[in-house]
């Protein structure tokens, strides 16, 4: 019986130990199953955050984004040239200058030319697309000796998208300013609102023509091109390398002489006048001066009678 007793006791002890074990296990894989599940779900959720952190201040601008462009080739930018050189050929070198710019896809804005000998001297204003305005300043400097060079850009993307804003919406004022037109039923309302949509239409007008001008500046470039022959002289370079009295002395003269000749041009412009009216006036106050020295004068009184003397007794 003993030993019946030990073998149902150390039975009920085995299985108590396995049901211990059973539990142990089942809790184990409960808990394992949960922390997958929570490490899961960050793991699902990290595409969500990498989509995010895409679209964030790393990522480039989407189109239709207010983020502003800031490629170069994407900006409104104005750029002018002015050249200076000097050819053994102006007429020459004109020639083949409006022929690069013409093969260029440009075109000549203004052509003034003084041809006297070596002192031919001719300035062209050319118009050339703004892709090409680096290529045609070297080419035009090409021509002979380059004595100036002077490049100036202006950017004005702010201004053009500023202008495309109120663009867009003057042209809704506009088209609101019609339907409320269309919905007139007394005079004086439709009268008030053709008033209002002709400032309104004026206004755009007054846009659209800005922003015409300012995409006629970017797309054409102005190089300003002067061309002087071999023996033209320059104010510049007088100014650079002739200093001293005798210098000054001739500078001093062609001042004095450009004055004298501005005032006698203004006295030759006022002499007609004087004399159409000094004449006249002068004699007016010829014979006024004379009516009052008469007036002033005092008549000349006739003298008194003798008197007789009185005779004496005799």
């Amino acid at each position: 019986m003993d030993v019946r007793r030990r073998r149902g006791r150390g039975a009920a002890v085995v299985a108590l130990g396995l049901a211990a074990m059973v539990a142990v296990g089942a809790c184990s894989s409960a808990g394992g199953d949960d922390r997958a599940a929570s490490d899961a779900a960050p793991a699902a959720g990290a595409p969500e955050r990498g989509t995010v952190e895409r679209g964030g201040a790393g990522a480039p601008p989407a189109s239709g984004a207010g983020s502003p462009d800031l490629r170069v080739d994407q900006r409104s930018i104005i750029y002018t040239g002015t050249l200076r050189v000097r050819v053994d050929d102006v007429d020459g070198a004109a020639r083949r200058a409006v022929e690069a710019v013409t093969a260029a896809g440009g075109f000549v804005g203004g052509d003034r030319r003084h041809s006297t000998a070596d002192d031919a001297s001719a300035e062209l204003e050319l118009r050339v697309p703004a892709a090409r305005f680096t290529a045609v300043v070297d080419e035009l400097a090409g021509l002979g000796r380059q004595e100036r060079r002077e490049i100036h850009t202006e950017d004005v993307t702010e201004e053009t998208v500023d202008l495309d804003a109120r663009i867009a919406t003057q042209r809704a004022r506009v088209e609101n300013g019609r339907r409320l037109l269309a919905r007139a039923t007394t005079i004086s309302d439709l009268v008030s609102l053709e008033g209002e949509l002709a400032k309104r239409e004026a206004d755009l007008a007054s846009l659209e023509a800005k922003k015409r001008r300012l995409a006629d500046l970017t797309a054409l470039s102005t190089i300003t091109l002067s061309l002087v022959g071999s023996g033209a002289s320059t104010t510049e370079a007088s100014e650079e390398t002739e200093l001293g009295f005798l210098t000054g002395l001739r500078g001093g003269w062609k001042v004095f002489v450009t004055s004298l000749n501005v005032l006698l041009t203004v006295l030759g412009a006022v002499l007609p006048w004087l004399v159409a009216l000094g004449v006249p006036l002068t004699a007016l106050m010829v014979v006024l001066r004379r009516r009052r020295r008469r007036r002033e004068t005092p008549p000349v009184s006739a003298p008194p009678p003798p008197v007789p003397a009185a005779r004496s007794a005799p």
